[in-house]
């Protein structure tokens, strides 16, 4: 604790032992209601958060859930373009209305109130922050028993506005295969344990490629670390998602509801007994 402490951490950036995390969580909407959280985190961009996002709640969907998206790349979003989400979220008076996906996942992210899709969202920290708390607050999200939140990369401002702000029930860390990954996952790992939030699993993206003629897997980037990772990170789950392009088309296309796989089922089952 700082000698100026004047015991107000709201207006402090000190990371003392009389800090307490959850001292920050918002309560979401008065009419939402939602029953396990789970943010989908890496250290660095452009390891396939949104896809594991997207392929999980497509998963819990399958398995009888009532699922929900909250997209908090706010300046990276790719959900509503895996779900084909053209139209616009509409409010009432009480409050924002996520989109509805042709499964019936419900889905808010900042492409859905941009006029267009295309419109860069150049804003400081502290409002994307701010827009990332208010998914939570001021959308009304309807009977969601499984929400997947769409982390943006890092351990800066918003995901730490994310992991403060919204009770997490468990986090799913994305990687790649490069060496360097290590160092990011502990970091990933570390920002959970700091904000005594379980890690549910790891998944390892563009693992291996299958050849078409032969059946082989092919490790692209070298042989997978992913085990050894989580060994060593203490995760207790694990799956290696391959560099598919028939499941890059169907996300191009809007159609990953339909995807056929079963790369993160064990994955989906360890959300469950949640």
């Amino acid at each position: 604790m700082s000698e100026n402490c004047n015991h107000d951490c709201s207006s402090c950036s000190e990371n003392c032992a009389s800090r307490d995390p959850k001292s920050f969580l918002e309560k979401p909407h008065a009419q939402s209601s939602i029953k396990k959280v789970i943010g989908v985190v890496s250290g660095k961009g452009g390891v396939g958060k949104s896809l594991v996002t997207g392929l999980m709640s497509v998963l819990m969907s399958r398995k009888g859930y009532r699922t929900a998206i909250l997209d908090a790349d706010i300046t990276g979003p790719s959900v509503p373009r895996m779900f084909h989400l053209n139209e616009k979220a509409m409010a009432n008076e009480d409050g924002l209305l996520p989109v509805m996906t042709k499964t019936g996942i419900q889905v808010m992210s900042i492409n859905l109130l941009l006029e267009n899709d295309t419109d860069p969202v150049v804003w400081r920290g502290p409002i994307i922050a701010g827009t990332v708390k208010q998914f939570w607050t001021d959308v009304i999200w309807k009977d969601v028993d499984f929400m997947f939140v769409d982390m943006p990369p890092g351990t800066g401002d918003v995901p730490l506005t994310v992991f403060q702000s919204i009770p997490l029930d468990g986090i799913i860390v994305v990687a790649s295969p490069q060496e360097l990954v290590g160092m990011i996952v502990k970091k990933a790992a570390n920002m959970a344990e700091m904000m005594n939030i379980p890690l549910i699993g790891l998944v390892e993206n563009m693992s291996y490629i299958t050849c078409p003629d032969c059946g082989k897997r092919i490790p692209v980037f070298g042989e997978s670390k992913v085990e050894k990772t989580a060994q060593e990170y203490k995760i207790p789950n694990t799956a290696r998602l391959p560099i598919d392009p028939k499941l890059a088309a169907a996300c191009d296309k809007g159609m990953i509801e339909l995807f056929d796989g079963d790369w993160l089922n064990e994955m989906a089952d360890a959300v469950e007994k949640l």
